[in-house]
């Protein structure tokens, strides 16, 4: 009697999540990977968008009697009508989805860890199941952690960036799935910076966990998408391919602004932050603080080698959640407060070129991590060489040509 009960519940349970995933969805898509849509732009500008792991319908079926592996964090979540939200994990279980293993990126399970921290493996305290770092020493799946799955459902929120490291975790997985003839499966989700495509292309010879493959800073397209070009540019080892499923979105364009309801991880806390890092983020490569260690992460910079005249704003980095060590910890920084300003549709370089101008030891301004930010040696000599921004982003002219024209053939939405 009690077994059929928990028969009755969960599956009660199952038909639940099946209709918070189809409520808002107008009709289904005839095709989830060619780039059909189902309704016109204004139609879609009119709707809510429907994530991949909503999509319940389309995917759930492709995991029943099969040994699954999940690749999450904070961000994998099924919404339901009145915004809030499940763990992906949790549904998933609540489902007697056979859930081998999860595995996690940069910043752990739970979204907690330093940008570049260490993150250990362990067991997720709510669910019993196995957590599997895919940072640090061990950024691709081994065999022997994938032995008993069938399929491996992938599913993070992206923000866009080529050095983003969310994007070369997938690279890894991808190719270990495809070693090892494991199909994936991509819960898409939008790119809150897909609106523009921007900066320069990575050179093989600056290929790197935060640059893997020959894109731009700025490469405009979801992550499912990107899966996509990843398995048909023959990027993956020795050009294998996986076999790959994206679970699409609903309502969803490249031009509608998407503010997203979970940090994607520590230090960017809000749209702003999301808005101004790939723009921001080569002051990572620099002796320059980026506003980690403030309450404006990526919405400020300074420095102590920049002076009060020519920047009156500063601050003092602390240490803080995704901080514990910021650089120039406990110590006045001079510099920009660029959290009023209006949201970009371009890689802006006038704060870096700004910062270098006037330095007090432009000798020790840049350090090593700058190329492989920049994907190249080119945009470091060109800012020291004195171009301006303008000048500097028309050298990028002729490879955003290509790429648009390349990214074009694995476009999903318009």
């Amino acid at each position: 009697m009690i077994h059929g009960l928990k028969m009755l519940k969960n599956t009660i349970l199952f038909f639940v999540l099946i209709l918070i995933s189809c409520g808002n969805i107008s009709r289904p898509k005839d095709s989830l990977n060619n780039g059909e849509m189902s309704s016109s732009n204004n139609e879609i500008e009119d709707q809510p968008i429907i994530v991949g792991a909503n999509r319940t319908e389309i995917y759930l079926p492709e995991l029943k009697e099969k040994k699954v592996g999940i690749v999450a964090n904070q961000t994998s979540v099924i919404f339901k009508n009145d915004q809030s939200y499940t763990h992906l994990v949790d549904s998933l279980v609540s489902l007697n989805v056979s859930i081998k293993a999860v595995f996690a990126p940069e910043h752990g399970f739970r979204g907690k860890a330093d940008a570049g921290e260490h993150v250990n493996d362990g067991m997720d305290s709510k669910t019993g199941l196995p957590i599997i770092s895919l940072y640090g020493n061990n950024i691709k799946p081994k065999p022997e952690q994938l032995e008993d799955i069938d399929v491996l459902v992938f599913d993070i929120q992206d923000v866009g960036a080529r050095f983003y490291t969310y994007i070369s975790t997938l690279h890894y997985v991808m190719e270990a799935c495809a070693e090892l003839n494991i199909s994936i499966i991509i819960l898409d989700r939008p790119n809150p910076n897909g609106h523009y495509v921007d900066g320069p292309i990575l050179e093989p010879e600056f290929q790197s966990f935060v640059g893997m493959h020959p894109i731009p800073v700025v490469h405009g397209m979801t992550i499912g998408e990107y899966a996509q070009m990843i398995n048909a540019e023959g990027w993956l080892k020795d050009k294998i391919t996986c076999d790959l499923l994206v679970v699409p979105m609903d309502n969803y364009n490249h031009k509608k602004s998407y503010d997203l309801p979970i940090k994607p991880s520590p230090n960017l806390p809000n749209a702003h932050a999301i808005n101004l890092y790939p723009s921001l983020c080569f002051f990572e490569g620099t002796n320059v603080n980026a506003g980690r260690g403030t309450e404006k992460q990526f919405q400020v910079f300074g420095s102590p080698d920049l002076s009060a005249s020519t920047f009156p704003y500063s601050y003092t980095p602390e240490p803080n959640e995704g901080a514990k060590h910021p650089k120039h910890e406990g110590k006045v920084c001079y510099g920009m407060d660029l959290s009023n300003i209006e949201p970009l549709d371009q890689l802006d370089l006038s704060y870096i070129i700004k910062a270098y101008r006037h330095t007090t030891n432009q000798e020790a301004f840049f350090n090593s991590f700058f190329d492989k930010l920049a994907g190249t040696k080119k945009l470091k000599q060109q800012i020291m060489d004195g171009l301006s921004n303008e000048e500097i982003r028309a050298s990028w002219k002729e490879g955003l040509v290509v790429f648009r024209m390349k990214r074009e053939r694995y476009l999903i939405y318009p």
